[in-house]
């Protein structure tokens, strides 16, 4: 059974923000302990007027949508924004708070069975993996040695390898109706390219989150990571980011979400700098599991926890089976997984 010790260490705390409004000194409470709830627990909602003040109306709103008084968390999980607009004479004033709603369930625990091992390029600094057609795409980093590869992973030989420019970090990728999506670290830029030729097709910004980090899709739209606990729905027509989920256990929020895979309705996702692989709920956010990936990194001769470090996340369809790498390792792994 996966250690709880290893539990806390790939979570972060949770940091909460008061409840305050602008004069008159209105805030909101809230019925949970410390405005912490669990998914599908109901909070009453109350306004804290200490002056007395006359209030006309109080229109409460989660997240932008208008609410009622007594309110069930059962959508998504993170920190979501609450808001009273009261009416006090001619005047609308803003009361805001945030209720933190955690999972309420632990994560599942995983362990895997190597199936096979290939070679691996050592002086690749893994971003990104992905299949695509039977094909394996990969994206590596650091500034100067930045690449966009096609690789038969049976071998480790590169069969097509495109240099990035050195002003670019490249990071995650995915692969969608024949264009490879390619993410760079801090320049605020994806680049498109066509699958077959590797040739530009184009770039796309960054909306709102802060960085890119990973990368994949679900047949229709892209899910990207930021660095922090969310990851991003991207729309493949404007490249807004129209949506987001913060992945959170029972416990609290996971943050430095990196590498990104689609697989059977889920995503999953390496942690910077952890030997865990993470189960996500692309609906809710929800870590509903957690493969120990730790006695794997005693296999990479080269391994750091603070550098070379397990990164790199490809499922082959046509194998039915997960393909995990880190960044400089020399080794390619084929694995299946299987419950603790």
């Amino acid at each position: 059974m996966l250690r709880i010790k290893y539990l806390a260490v790939i979570l972060l705390s949770i940091f909460l923000t008061g409840c305050t409004s602008e004069k008159p000194n209105f805030t909101i409470k809230t019925s949970a302990k410390n405005n912490t709830v669990v998914l599908g627990e109901s909070v009453k909602l109350s306004l804290h007027n200490p002056e007395g003040v006359s209030v006309n109306s109080i229109t409460y709103l989660l997240d932008g949508k208008p609410v009622t008084e007594r309110l069930k968390l059962d959508n998504k999980l993170g920190k979501q924004d609450l808001i009273a607009k009261v009416v006090t004479g001619n005047d609308t004033i803003i009361a805001t708070c945030n209720l933190i709603v955690l999972n309420n369930k632990r994560p599942q625990l995983y362990t895997y069975e190597i199936v096979n091992t290939y070679s691996h390029d050592a002086t690749s600094y893994t971003q990104g993996l992905e299949f695509y057609k039977g094909e394996l795409y990969e994206s590596t980093g650091q500034y100067g040695e930045s690449k966009l590869r096609k690789v038969d992973y049976k071998t480790g030989a590169i069969l097509k390898n495109l240099n990035l420019t050195s002003g670019y970090f490249a990071e995650g990728l995915t692969v969608l109706d024949d264009k490879i999506y390619q993410l760079t670290w801090k320049a605020d830029t994806g680049i498109i390219y066509n699958v077959n030729t590797f040739e530009k097709e184009g770039i796309f910004r960054y909306d709102l989150s802060l960085e890119g980090w990973g990368l994949c899709n679900d047949g229709k739209s892209l899910y990207k990571s930021d660095g922090t606990e969310k990851i991003w729905t991207l729309n493949t027509s404007t490249y807004t980011e129209d949506d987001h989920i913060e992945i959170y256990t029972d416990k609290g929020k996971l943050g430095r979400i990196n590498e990104l895979e689609w697989i059977n309705g889920k995503i999953y996702a390496n942690i910077y700098e952890k030997n865990g692989i993470a189960i996500i709920n692309p609906n809710n956010g929800a870590t509903e599991g957690v493969i120990d990936m730790t006695p794997m990194t005693k296999l990479i001769p080269n391994y750091s926890s603070d550098d070379n470090v397990l990164n790199g996340i490809a499922y082959n369809p046509d194998t039915e089976t997960i393909f995990v790498t880190g960044k400089r390792w020399d080794k390619l792994f084929e694995i299946k997984i299987q419950k603790k």
